[in-house]
């Protein structure tokens, strides 16, 4: 465990997915020098530092590479982030309603539709040459039903985490809940922006996150 027993469980959970996301010759200066700050400066507790985080490092970095207009789904959760370390409050109305496009916006993104379009061409070539088909219509078909199948489920693969997490979130921002904070699964989330950015290929996605991660547990002084 990549962090001291004062740490809150979010922070634990997200720390350990996020060292073994960086390369390996890094991994340890990183850990340590994360032991050494929360040595340092403890954690003040409540959601502060994740605010600072996403507003300053997680948000930025998703909507950095977006096609043209894509990136205003980030921009009323950023300023919800900065609010909220801030001090001001957002309800869990407002958090909901900023939060859902984004989410969707993000699992669609990190759906993996090479793998999903492969596997579903293969499945429906190899199905329509048991039937008769001609191998050059059974590839046609195939990537017909991969092109529809694949599309389909990056959608409903992106509605089914918005409307999961949405409510999850939006919870525990308005609640400033650490538990309830956890109980989103918030490695799994970090998992999802670290395919999305490397998907788009920006520079060491994993190392910007983990840098981040620390400049924001720096600031959360109590």
């Amino acid at each position: 465990m990549p962090t001291t027993d004062i740490a809150p469980v979010w922070l634990r959970h997200v720390a350990t997915d996020l060292q073994l996301q960086l390369p390996t010759d890094a991994r340890d200066d990183w850990t340590a020098r994360l032991h050494g700050l929360l040595d340092e400066v403890p954690y003040r507790g409540g959601l502060f530092a994740v605010h600072v985080w996403q507003a300053g490092t997680v948000l930025p970095l998703l909507a950095e590479g977006t096609r043209e207009g894509e990136a205003a789904v980030f921009v009323a959760p950023e300023e919800l982030h900065r609010a909220a370390a801030h001090g001001r409050t957002p309800s869990q109305d407002t958090w909901r309603t900023a939060l859902t496009p984004m989410l969707l916006h993000l699992y669609d993104a990190a759906y993996d539709r090479a793998g999903a379009y492969t596997e579903a061409h293969t499945g429906a070539r190899d199905y329509a040459l048991v039937n008769g088909f001609s191998a050059t219509e059974a590839d046609g078909y195939g990537h017909e039903y991969a092109q529809l199948s694949s599309d389909a489920n990056a959608r409903a693969c992106a509605d089914a985490h918005a409307q999961a997490l949405g409510p999850a979130l939006a919870r525990a921002y308005a609640d400033d809940g650490c538990e309830a904070y956890a109980d989103t699964f918030p490695a799994a989330q970090l998992r999802a922006v670290v395919r999305v950015l490397t998907e788009r290929g920006g520079p060491a996605p994993a190392a910007r996150l983990a840098e981040g991660l620390l400049s924001a547990l720096a600031t959360s002084r109590p």
